[in-house]
């Protein structure tokens, strides 16, 4: 087959942080990213086969380290195994923002794209209805289901639930962790991390650090009262982050 497989993925999470580390990473003379952010192999495509997927990196030259950055497969059922399967000794990098703050700039970007027509909190009531069944349509190779992708705003945020599904299949050595809001509050630090991690001589920082594709700060907004029972009903994730991978927001 033509092409080759990439060496990391970045999996996570949704307006975490993804589409800014992206762009910092294609900076680096050392990384093939393909041109467009998001392939959705292990996600949406995984139909298409690994001939497909070695297509999509087929212009990397032999010293560089691919990758491709998808938020999606860390909340995907399937993607865990899938990416397992096929890239047993990949790096995984995960970027992971407060997450209550993630949830809610989740809801607001399905509103701004027009796939949210509910109000906040009656989208937030509706959530698990809308939900129900969807891992079993996942489970094929080209599974899809809308709710999954655009109206999961709290269960996105339930991140513990999502990193153990990949602890089970990878050492916890392939699972880089960052704080989405070190990339913006201490971008050095981070970017230092991030090519160690990927074994890359050292770089710049390829630019001031901007929010690229960043929410609009509709939040600010929001009830207080509201905010604080987001927190309440994400406290075990709070906990979780914390006691098993010292992570605090």
């Amino acid at each position: 087959m033509d092409g080759r497989l990439p060496d990391f993925l970045g999996v996570g999470v949704q307006k975490g942080g993804t589409t800014t580390l992206q762009a910092m990473l294609k900076e680096h003379p050392g990384v093939f990213l393909p041109p467009v952010k998001e392939l959705h192999f292990f996600s949406l495509h995984y139909g298409e086969g690994e001939g497909w997927y070695r297509q999509q990196f087929v212009a990397a030259q032999p010293e560089q380290r691919c990758g491709e950055i998808t938020p999606y497969y860390l909340f995907h059922p399937e993607a865990p195994a899938r990416i397992r399967r096929m890239l047993p000794a990949a790096r995984l990098i995960v970027l992971l923002r407060d997450p209550v703050q993630r949830c809610l700039s989740g809801l607001f970007h399905s509103r701004r794209l027009g796939l949210e027509p509910l109000h906040v909190e009656q989208a937030l009531e509706a959530e698990l209805g809308r939900l129900e069944g969807a891992e079993a349509v996942l489970a094929a190779n080209d599974g899809r289901h809308l709710s999954h992708q655009v109206h999961s705003y709290l269960s996105r945020s339930r991140y513990e639930q999502q990193l153990m599904r990949y602890e089970q299949l990878f050492p916890r050595d392939q699972l880089l962790l960052l704080r989405s809001e070190d990339l913006f509050g201490n971008p050095e630090g981070l970017w230092q991390r991030v090519l160690a991690y990927l074994q890359l001589e050292d770089w710049p920082l390829p630019h001031e650090v901007g929010r690229l594709n960043a929410g609009a700060g509709e939040a600010e907004h929001l009830d207080p009262a509201l905010v604080q029972r987001l927190r309440w009903q994400l406290a075990p994730t709070y906990e979780a982050m914390e006691r098993r991978y010292g992570l605090q927001w």
